[in-house]
């Protein structure tokens, strides 16, 4: 992805946010908002078990479906707990991806991702520091989980609806952008690696279902 490419996802992005946090707010039981808020997550996942021909998460995929029609057909029921459990779940499942890496006979995702990255293996300083950036990204995803559960707790919807589809997203780029420029000023000895490089990497792994 270039890099007006990737301007352009930013602005996607920011306006999916926008709109999701405006049909959220003023519309949580509409029929389309909650086609705009699990359609994406579901068809995502579609194409990756398409991509990787894995029966089970096409399965997946048409269960959660037909379970969110039958929920919204049905009626009686607090669907704003419905975006919440979503939110979580989303979190979970990226914080599983990073944590279970960290075991001891596997390779930790970002060191496996710098590796792609540089197409060869990397120092043992640079390994322990991805190492480090692993377990952070784990803390990090398990962090918005529950700041997640006490501002739905404690704050009102628009509060919670603001934070899941605008702060969520520009929380995790301000990690991103954070790491990168600690990395640089930090560990000036590493080979700078520029986004796109990063989002390549990360790409061709989930292409490649490497865990």
């Amino acid at each position: 992805m270039s890099g007006w490419g990737l301007v352009a996802a930013g602005l996607g992005l920011a306006a999916y946010s926008a709109l999701s946090w405006g049909l959220m707010a003023h519309a949580p039981e509409h029929a389309w908002t909650v086609l705009a808020l699990f359609g994406p997550l579901l068809a995502g996942l579609a194409v990756a078990g398409l991509q990787r021909r894995h029966a089970p998460t096409l399965l997946a995929c048409a269960l959660l479906g037909a379970l969110l029609l039958w929920v919204w057909q049905r009626g009686g029921v607090d669907v704003n707990r419905l975006y919440v459990l979503q939110h979580a779940a989303i979190h979970a499942l990226l914080g599983w991806s990073f944590a279970i890496t960290l075991r001891a006979d596997a390779t930790p995702l970002v060191t496996l991702l710098a590796e792609r990255v540089h197409s060869r293996p990397i120092e043992p300083a640079l390994r322990a520091y991805t190492r480090r950036v692993t377990v952070g990204w784990s803390f990090f995803f398990a962090g918005m989980i529950a700041l997640s559960l006490a501002i739905y707790a404690l704050a009102p919807w628009a509060g919670w609806s603001f934070f899941c589809t605008v702060l969520t997203p520009a929380a995790a780029v301000l990690a991103f952008v954070g790491e990168a420029a600690w990395r640089r000023l930090r560990h000036p000895e590493f080979e700078p690696v520029s986004m796109h490089s990063a989002m390549r990497a990360w790409r061709e792994h989930g292409q490649q279902g490497h865990v």
